[in-house]
């Protein structure tokens, strides 16, 4: 079994949309600073990196499957380019209406996850930034990283908080 860090994408690899908006495009999509390299930093250490995302844009047909994917293929490439690989992305495309066990704060997306890729999920992280990621980590076993801006309300606890995802990974590789 292998430990895993599961990433959220908006707000943890990537600048988040204003509210009420989504990335729907590459153009749109911007990395929040020292990204790659923490996610090398995993790499380095053992860890499996797989993203869980909800992406209620295709949900809402904002974007298609395809256009989400162009966007995901380009984020690998781009991270393959300074050694960062990501192993695995899943993502919920319903919009927040639908009945699914996909869906964040659901813990679906990780336990497919878990199964598809041999993961221990108690020896694993889920890295977010919202309540709903918190809760899916917390859900499926996992241990949690809540990333704070300052605008930022939590209602559910998170094992640890940071500001960035490169403070994050450099508490998670210390710990046992």
């Amino acid at each position: 079994m292998r430990r895993a860090v599961f990433l959220d994408r908006d707000g943890v690899i990537n600048v988040k949309a204003p509210e009420g908006r989504y990335i729907t495009r590459w153009e749109e999509f911007q990395f929040l600073p020292d990204v790659a390299g923490a996610i090398a930093i995993l790499n380095q250490a053992g860890f499996s990196v797989i993203v869980v995302s909800n992406q209620r844009g295709v949900g809402r047909a904002l974007m298609t499957v395809d256009a989400l994917e162009v966007i995901h293929s380009r984020m690998l490439a781009e991270l393959a380019t300074s050694g960062a690989k990501i192993d695995a992305i899943y993502y919920c495309p319903h919009d927040l209406g639908a009945r699914c066990a996909c869906r964040k704060p659901e813990p679906g997306m990780l336990l497919r996850a878990a199964t598809d890729h041999a993961i221990d999920l108690r020896n694993s992280w889920m890295v977010g930034d919202s309540d709903g990621d918190i809760l899916a980590g917390k859900r499926a076993g996992c241990r949690t990283v809540r990333i704070v801006r300052e605008d930022a309300a939590a209602d559910v606890p998170s094992d640890l908080t940071c500001r960035s995802l490169d403070e994050a990974v450099r508490v998670i590789i210390k710990e046992p």
